[in-house]
C-alpha cells in the first residue's frame, strides 16, 4: 500500500512540476501571456507541497529518487503536449532512471 500511494504522489508531482514549468514555457517562449505564466508557478508551489506528503521522511532520498520520475515525465509530457517522438535513446535512458527509481526508493532496507 505504501508503494502504491508512493507512486501515485510521484505522478502527482510530476504532473504539477511538468505541467507548471510547461505552463511558464508556453507564456514566456509561445508568448500566451502571463495568465499561463502565473498559472505555471501555482503549479510549480504544488508540486512543492505534493514531494512532502510522500511516506519516506528522507528529503535527499525523495527528491533523487523523483529525478528519474521527471525525466520519463517530461519524455510523456513532450509526446503528449507536443508530439515529440523519442528515439530509442531517449526511452532508454527514461527506462534506466526509473529502475533508478525503483532502487533509491523501494529498495528492502535495514531498520536503523
Amino acid at each position: 500500500m505504501l508503494i502504491a500511494k508512493s507512486l501515485l504522489l510521484f505522478a502527482l508531482a510530476a504532473l504539477a512540476e511538468i505541467g507548471g514549468a510547461w505552463l511558464v514555457w508556453q507564456g514566456v517562449r509561445e508568448h500566451r501571456g502571463w495568465l499561463w505564466i502565473g498559472a505555471g508557478v501555482i503549479a510549480l508551489g504544488v508540486y512543492g507541497f505534493v514531494a512532502t506528503l510522500q511516506p519516506d521522511a528522507h528529503f535527499g532520498r525523495i527528491l533523487a529518487a523523483y529525478g528519474g520520475v521527471f525525466v520519463a515525465g517530461s519524455l510523456a509530457w513532450g509526446m503528449v503536449a507536443d508530439g515529440f517522438r523519442p528515439d530509442r535513446y531517449d526511452v532508454a535512458g527514461a527506462l534506466i532512471c526509473l529502475v533508478g527509481v525503483a532502487v533509491i526508493m523501494y529498495a528492502p532496507r535495514a531498520a536503523v
